[in-house]
């Protein structure tokens, strides 16, 4: 038997089922319901050992290779802020059109894990950093955020919307998930 090379953290919650997150190489947590007995949280744990094991080892090697970017300077974040500022409202007027809905704000800024956010208000929010991606990406994230003002979830129906929009959204998805966390490694400390 393999010694464990990580740590275990139970977050408990109102939810009806067991979810697992990897934090961080080394650190995973798992998400249960309030009730859920602890014995019950380790079995299915142990069960998805391999998941979790597959998991970690890619989450440490984008940590690896993140390490091995060069960071920006913080003149380069603001100019990047500026692009986005420039051209992203014009893109989101374009893709909301087709998405068939409306938004209050738009504000770009320096964050560290996510790409965009879409507010209950209407309030869309993006990272700087996306000016470093490809268009399809770019559009892709303004399309995700925008199907958030029909559905405020991650459901079949917000799928099928971003389907609708973006029918070829995996691919900018699959973009993202490989390339991202190196691209976001690129902000400064």
């Amino acid at each position: 038997m393999t010694e464990q090379r990580y740590t275990m953290e139970v977050i408990r919650s109102r939810r009806k089922t067991l979810g697992i997150q990897i934090a961080g190489p080394g650190r995973v947590i798992l998400r249960a319901p309030l009730f859920m007995p602890e014995a019950e949280i380790r079995r299915l744990a142990a069960s998805k050992r391999d998941w979790i094991e597959t998991h970690l080892q890619r989450a440490a090697e984008r940590e690896s290779q993140a390490a091995q970017v060069n960071k920006l300077s913080w003149e380069e974040v603001r100019q990047l802020a500026e692009l986005a500022k420039n051209t992203l409202p014009g893109r989101i007027r374009e893709l909301a059109e087709k998405v068939g809905v409306s938004y209050h704000r738009i504000t770009v800024r320096n964050q560290k894990t996510r790409w965009g956010s879409c507010s209950s208000q209407g309030n869309l929010n993006f990272n700087v950093m996306l000016m470093l991606c490809p268009q399809e990406v770019v559009d892709y994230v303004i399309v995700h955020e925008l199907c958030h003002r029909r559905q405020m979830n991650h459901s079949p129906r917000f799928w099928a919307e971003v389907a609708r929009v973006m029918p070829e959204y995996q691919r900018a998805k699959a973009w993202l998930k490989k390339n991202g966390p190196t691209v976001l490694a690129r902000m400064p400390d």
